[in-house]
């Protein structure tokens, strides 16, 4: 087994300096070096560890309190980032408090042991506030503990405690889990069950509405490359719930049109056989049968220069333990997982787009495969990083490791939203990626199929044993339109990897990648607006998701919004 090195350079900026507490000499002062070392020793150790113990940038501060010599720990988990704190009171039986700070490019939070005692102090600019939620009782800490909320304020509600919830699943989702958890060869009975009785469960065969004109908005993608002229592209019906401007007499094949009220999205509808003959011409992809061509799918195009990109791990999934896939060999002793660990814990996962966020939000889509499914089994990749399990990464906080080799959709600090292979060379920028999700590998590289995309071993596409099953899936590319960048979520019907490589080249995405597959619960996609009331309004890629939302007393409350979720996510908000 290949062991991956890790070595990367890191220095402090101007706004980790900020955040630590240090003036720039001071900073300078600090022996990085050594530091760093010993975090990227325990990062790399083959040996059982904690999350906190696999975060090569985290910087730690200690107070005692006064009173009684309690001591009380920050840990800054990422400094560059800013985002998420560990507060730990006590020693040998230490309990930890999970902090985010809302405005990471503008509020520094630092333990100071003044004249006054200790206290988190929270800088803003020129102003400076002083908070020692640990004090009095009950304490701050623990009235946040006990609200039943996910998010918490405290501190004068500039920051918020995390606090562990269970998520939502759906009927499906637990009797699924239930199988693979509690039954033996669990897994092997829902996969056969999926390949018998679920293969084109979901598809949605075009009969065609006729033929009618591609009306390209003002702004917006370019249409996909099909094979009829402008005017006398097939017309396909509409099964989601999205109001289209343009579109009351059905949506003409790979045309995009501007969703009502939202600025910058757009939506287009594609079956593969509608796509021209040249982008077939490219090599790469395997024949689509009668029924793949005929499926229609749905795509979302997201303006990138309106909206920010986040990701949020659910509450149990992706889980952080072996994936079944890759063989026993592949895993060292004392590991109880890749990364060391099997629990997040003292982190708390919520798998829901933060409340400071949702007046904003305009989209969430699932994100991508649990861990029982995201390793390989066979090829290279499974010969190397102890089986190239998928790795995400959030609020610059690495949960389950970044490997080469893996499709990556990552937010780096500056807001830069990418979609790449991940390489070696990709660690140096680690420290300031804000968002990191890895899902298998490449559907499209280079505007061309991935060069495993009709391998279905090498390439962990999931499915049959004879590499031909048709499913509902989920995918996602990057697009560059007019010079106009666009994150594009794709949902099919019925579609093999090679049914979704074709229909992302026909929309000329540069790169794209597989995100979920099976079921509406993992291809999920929401649109919100809200009405004149201010109550949220919710739209779906697909009629019948609407049934995993939840309704209240005051509308529908909605999934990965509302409340936390067992699954991860993409959200995509508004820039302010």
């Amino acid at each position: 087994m290949k062991k991956r090195i890790f070595d990367r350079n890191f220095f402090l900026n101007a706004a980790t300096a900020m955040a630590l507490g240090l003036s720039g000499s001071a900073a300078q002062a600090l022996d990085i070096e050594d530091r760093l070392a010993q975090l990227r020793a325990a990062y790399d150790a083959e040996t059982a560890k904690n999350i906190i113990e696999i975060q090569p940038y985290r910087f730690e501060q200690t107070v005692t309190l006064p009173e009684d010599g309690t001591p009380v720990t920050l840990v800054s988990l990422n400094p560059n980032i800013n985002s998420w704190f560990l507060l730990g009171i006590g020693e040998t039986r230490r309990t930890w408090f999970h902090l985010e700070n809302p405005a990471p490019n503008d509020r520094a939070v630092t333990l100071e042991d003044g004249a006054d005692g200790p206290a988190l102090l929270i800088t803003e600019g020129v102003k400076t506030f002083r908070c020692t939620p640990w004090a009095g009782n009950p304490s701050m800490l623990g009235d946040a503990s006990n609200a039943n909320l996910p998010f918490s304020p405290v501190c004068g509600d500039r920051l918020y405690l995390r606090v562990k919830t269970s998520g939502s699943y759906s009927s499906l989702e637990a009797t699924s889990q239930f199988l693979r958890d509690h039954v033996w060869g669990g897994d092997a009975l829902v996969t056969w069950v999926k390949a018998t009785f679920n293969k084109d469960k979901y598809a949605l065969l075009d009969e065609g509405l006729g033929t009618g004109k591609s009306e390209t908005p003002v702004a917006g993608p370019i249409p996909a490359n099909v094979r009829y002229p402008e005017d006398a592209r097939p017309l396909m019906a509409a099964y989601h719930t999205i109001d289209l401007v343009g579109a009351e007499s059905g949506m003409a094949a790979g045309s995009w049109y501007p969703v009502q009220g939202q600025d910058g999205v757009y939506v287009s509808a594609l079956s593969p056989g509608y796509i021209a003959p040249e982008v077939f011409d490219v090599p790469g992809a395997n024949w689509l049968d009668g029924t793949e061509s005929r499926a229609t799918n749905y795509f979302v195009a997201f303006e990138l220069d309106r909206f920010d990109l986040g990701f949020a791990r659910g509450t149990d999934h992706p889980r952080l333990d072996w994936s079944p896939r890759p063989p026993h060999y592949m895993r060292p002793y004392g590991m109880p997982g890749p990364d060391g660990f099997t629990t997040e814990a003292p982190l708390v996962s919520l798998g829901m787009v933060p409340p400071y966020l949702t007046d904003r939000v305009t989209a969430t889509f699932t994100a991508g495969f649990k861990r029982q499914h995201g390793a390989f089994r066979s090829g290279a990749l499974r010969d190397v990083n102890y089986g190239s399990h998928y790795g995400f990464l959030e609020h610059g906080v690495i949960y389950s490791k970044i490997w080469p080799g893996l499709s990556t959709v990552y937010v780096s600090q500056d807001g830069e939203i990418g979609m790449k292979t991940w390489t070696e060379e990709d660690d140096e920028r680690l420290s300031s990626m804000r968002f990191v999700r890895q899902n298998g590998v490449p559907l499209v590289e280079n505007g061309r199929p991935g060069a495993l995309v009709t391998q279905w071993g090498p390439g962990n596409w999931s499915g049959s044993a004879n590499a031909d099953l048709r499913t509902l899936r989920g995918g996602a590319c990057l697009m560059k339109s007019e010079n106009t960048d666009y994150l594009v979520y794709g949902y099919f019907s019925t579609a093999t990897p090679s049914g979704m490589a074709r229909s992302f080249q026909a929309y000329g995405c540069d790169y794209a990648m597989l995100l979920d597959m099976n079921a509406l619960e993992h291809t999920y996609l929401g649109l919100y607006s809200f009405d004149d009331s201010g109550q949220m309004q919710v739209d779906h890629i697909m009629r019948g998701m609407n049934n995993l939302d939840k309704s209240g007393s005051n509308g529908v409350i909605p999934r990965f919004i509302g409340y936390p979720d067992n699954r991860d996510v993409f959200y995509l908000v508004r820039k302010e």
